[in-house]
């Protein structure tokens, strides 16, 4: 017989499942950061390289950064397509060397990607909290319909219904009680 975890057993899971997914995040030789709509990567390197040194592609479903003659440092397929034509990359110069600054406009900008490219360690989106401030920034019917959209995508993950369906199953249930000499045991949703 199984028991269901307690919860400081889930919050010691959960702890050691984002300590695991930091540390394989902060073994990359990258870091990585998101919105809905965007995604940025920079890549730390040498002080001497210079942009022509360099060999980035970033096209549709696919970004390559390498140094020319060196392994790339990324090259990979991405997890969802991007809008080639307004992602962007640039070479700094920052404290201790240079970073070279990867900018992804995502084509769906309502999702969470779980890594930059397909072969990466994937973080838990659904542990993602956006910031407050960005949300409250939405008028009331944008803000609404990204919460709701964020809360589908988590139900979706656990294999749940989505608010839509849950409405749906609601309405069916207050219909059926409404008209108990119908049979609904043949009715789809959908």
């Amino acid at each position: 017989m199984s028991t269901s975890p307690t919860p400081s057993e889930r919050e010691r899971a959960d702890a050691e499942a984002k300590a695991k997914e930091e540390a394989e995040q902060a073994a990359l030789p990258y870091k990585w950061t998101q919105t809905t709509k965007d995604l940025d990567v920079t890549i730390p390197i040498d002080a001497q390289y210079k942009g022509r040194d360099l060999d980035v592609k970033i096209a549709k479903t696919h970004l390559k950064v390498a140094i020319k003659g060196q392994d790339p440092i990324i090259d990979g397929d991405l997890p969802h397509p991007i809008h080639v034509d307004e992602s962007t990359w640039t070479l700094e110069t920052v404290p201790g060397g240079k970073e070279i600054s990867v900018h992804l406009d995502k084509v769906n900008q309502m999702e969470w990607w779980a890594h930059v490219v397909t072969g990466a360690p994937k973080i838990d989106t659904s542990k993602i909290q956006p910031e407050n401030s960005k949300l409250s920034e939405l008028d009331g019917e944008t803000r609404t319909m990204v919460e709701k959209m964020m809360y589908d995508q988590r139900q979706k993950e656990m294999g749940k219904p989505t608010s839509d369906e849950q409405k749906k199953m609601e309405l069916l249930e207050k219909f059926k009680a409404q008209h108990p000499e119908m049979d609904f045991s043949n009715a789809k949703l959908g």
